[in-house]
């Protein structure tokens, strides 16, 4: 799934006065979005999601936190429109912000961050002038951590990127990243359903990679591809076969089209 709409394709002014041009929040509309689709994922998916795994990047875990709370919403109604409220909070104010959407949680999956699903580290995908000028781009993870809905924080999860990438990563590099984390996350959990918040780019993979001659030409503001794939239990070892891409063509914010070469260039500018 990719992120919420990101506050500065909304107000490009934003860039100029902010102290982490690199990692731009959701606009509140973006936080909106990532609830509506969590709740749409939570009555069309047809089986839970066990683990949530997320970009560090800061508009991917507000997006991941909306999603946790209206997956694990137990009676949200019409007027639930959003479970993260904007800025630092306690547990308290936290949990009193539930109250106030009218709705309760029942947490029924872990959430980790993962460095592997971070944007992609170049200048296809990161404004001019936003990247930090010695590379270091600073990720506090303890006020990320505190983000998430309280009580889905899996502190037992080794990453399997431990670090960023290293700037400046090609993008077929980077496309070859989306697609070995996809894969080793699935292999890591064969016997649970996951949700991996990403970037456009991320999605875009998770579609083209499993997928034989397709290019994929868009991807929107929390779009998302359903995969699936066989596993076997045999002597506490699995075996798995493919996976099989079972969104379709437009249908949940990813476009896409066969062609018998994929072009080079990136899913759009600033994902």
């Amino acid at each position: 799934m990719r992120h919420g709409d990101r506050i500065d394709n909304v107000e490009p002014l934003w860039i100029t006065t902010a102290t982490r041009p690199w990692d731009p929040p959701l606009v509140e509309e973006g936080l909106s979005r990532a609830f509506r689709t969590g709740q749409q994922l939570k009555t069309k998916l047809g089986f839970p999601i066990h683990r949530v795994f997320v970009s560090p990047f800061l508009r991917c875990i507000q997006t991941a936190s909306e999603v946790a709370t209206a997956l694990s919403a137990v009676n949200d109604g019409p007027d639930a429109e959003s479970g993260l409220f904007q800025g630092p909070h306690s547990p308290a104010e936290f949990f009193q912000s539930y109250a106030r959407a009218k709705f309760t949680l029942k947490l029924h999956f872990q959430v980790s961050i993962e460095y592997g699903l971070c944007e992609m580290l170049n200048r296809e995908a990161m404004r001019r002038g936003s990247v930090p000028k010695d590379g270091n781009f600073r990720f506090n993870m303890a006020e990320l951590q505190a983000l998430l809905p309280a009580g889905t924080l899996d502190r037992d999860v080794k990453p399997v990127y431990e670090e960023l990438p290293q700037w400046e990563e090609t993008v077929m590099g980077a496309r070859t990243r989306y697609e070995q984390i996809i894969k080793t996350l699935a292999d890591k959990y064969p016997s649970e359903n996951l949700l991996l918040v990403t970037h456009g780019e991320g999605v875009g993979v998770s579609v083209s990679a499993f997928l034989e001659d397709v290019t994929v030409d868009k991807v929107d503001y929390c779009a998302y591809s359903h995969l699936r794939r066989p596993v076997f239990h045999k002597n506490k070892s699995f075996t798995a076969g493919e996976f099989e891409v079972l969104s379709d063509n437009g249908r949940t914010g990813i476009g896409y089209y066969s062609s018998i070469h994929m072009g080079n260039g990136a899913v759009d500018e600033a994902t």
